[in-house]
């Protein structure tokens, strides 16, 4: 194929200008959404050129890069219907894993995992971070498919798998054992520090042995950490001080942090710049926590544990949002769709991806948070990836659920078959 023949010139577009080069001074004005109207050009799987669009703006589609989830579980996602929770409460979720667990095999992990991947490709996610049950006789089967799965997937979505353990766990000859393993396959350490554990006199002990060995191990550090709404940040602020104490050079990040959400504000405020001084990520996952967290028979909860996604991201700390559960004991929904996830946000955490730090949790701080290679910022050079959308604004996003086209590296995957286009991807070839 000749250097001609590998160059596209996109339709133009409405872009997030957070998501386009900073450096570009020249796009054109920033409309009311946050959108800047641009033409891409494209050479094979890189982007050639960013050109401003000089004509009418008002029904371009609207395109995103392709998005980030940085928590989900596809060892247990689909599971629901094998053991279900009716109650929808923590406790239930975990006696209903446990039983799922115990006879889990590697084909239904396989099943699961190919069918996961398989929609978040379609659906425009390029990479995830998935915790995976690692204490028990299924553990172990599991890595292997799993890792199997991020082999065969490099280069399309990038994987990342990450140790579930209770945080006890750490301080055993097994602990030590699964770290030096996870060192060799480039696996992440995990624990959940808090619910539904009860608090331990060991879980200051627990966890300076997990960032030890992870900073031995050249791991980074992922925690289920504060996923409740009692002891108001009892285990992000055991962590804050044992990273100030012993200034150990691990990345960490503490997802869920639920309970932070309920301090008062001058703690809250402390915290969070603690967390900020010692550089720790925060993923914050709604849908599980407003699903299970405060739950009690015949009334709707007045709390709402959530991870405080502004007061942090006002506090210097990078903060993205994650799917976690999909249809297993612990949420009955989702789908690993980004963009659903992204308009349940709007209302239940009053996120603006119109703004750059309503959008950022899903893209740039989830990109970061992962240390991943591209931060998913349209630039020369950089990865001709899209997620062009039938809606040619937010509010038609947020209106309804919006068909899309997705491009990876320069190709367009071929919408579904059952799918009418929408008016603003009739211009888009169906396969390239």
């Amino acid at each position: 194929m000749s250097g001609e023949d590998r160059r596209t010139v996109l339709p133009p577009l409405r872009v997030p200008r957070a998501l386009l080069d900073p450096r570009r001074a020249d796009l054109g004005p920033i409309d009311g959404n946050g959108l800047v109207a641009v033409q891409l050009r494209l050479d094979g799987d890189r982007v050639e050129a960013i050109d401003p669009w000089r004509g009418s703006a008002s029904l371009l589609p609207l395109a995103l890069t392709p998005l980030v989830d940085p928590h989900v579980h596809l060892d247990k996602a689909f599971s629901a219907p094998i053991e279900v929770n009716p109650e929808g409460t923590m406790a239930a979720a975990m006696v209903a894993n446990r039983r799922e667990a115990s006879e889990r095999q590697p084909a239904m992990v396989e099943a699961r995992a190919d069918r996961a991947l398989a929609l978040a490709w379609q659906n425009g996610l390029r990479a995830l971070r998935s915790h995976v049950d690692s204490l028990g006789p299924w553990a172990a089967p599991s890595w292997e498919v799993l890792e199997e799965r991020r082999r065969r997937w490099q280069g399309r979505l990038d994987l990342q798998l990450v140790a579930l353990v209770p945080i006890l766990h750490w301080l055993t000859p097994e602990g030590e054992a699964l770290a030096r393993r996870l060192a060799d396959g480039r696996g992440v350490l995990g624990g959940v520090l808090g619910a539904p554990f009860p608090p331990s006199r060991q879980d200051g002990d627990a966890l300076l042995a997990l960032l030890r060995l992870a900073e031995r191990h050249g791991c980074a550090v992922d925690l289920h950490i504060d996923e409740s709404a009692d002891h108001h940040g009892r285990g992000v602020r055991l962590l804050a001080q044992l990273l100030a104490t012993h200034r150990l050079a691990v990345p960490v990040v503490c997802s869920h942090a639920s309970s932070m959400g309920l301090m008062g504000e001058r703690p809250q405020r402390r915290l969070a710049e603690a967390l900020a001084a010692a550089e720790v990520g925060v993923v914050a996952l709604p849908t599980t926590n407003l699903w299970l967290l405060d739950k009690q028979p015949r009334r709707t909860p007045s709390l709402r544990p959530l991870a405080p996604i502004r007061q942090l991201q006002d506090a210097g700390v990078e903060v993205a949002v994650g799917g976690d559960n999909v249809q297993d004991p612990w949420y009955p929904g989702g789908d690993f769709d980004p963009l659903d996830l992204v308009r349940f946000c709007v209302p239940a955490c009053q996120l603006q991806p119109w703004r750059r730090q309503g959008l950022s949790p899903f893209t740039t701080a989830a990109s970061r948070l992962m240390g991943l290679a591209w931060d998913g910022v349209v630039r020369v050079g950089g990865p001709a990836d899209l997620v062009v959308l039938g809606a040619a604004s937010w509010q038609d996003l947020l209106a309804r659920p919006p068909q899309r086209r997705v491009l990876r590296a320069g190709h367009w995957l071929p919408p579904p078959e059952a799918e009418h286009p929408s008016p603003l991807l009739a211009a888009l070839p169906v396969r390239r």
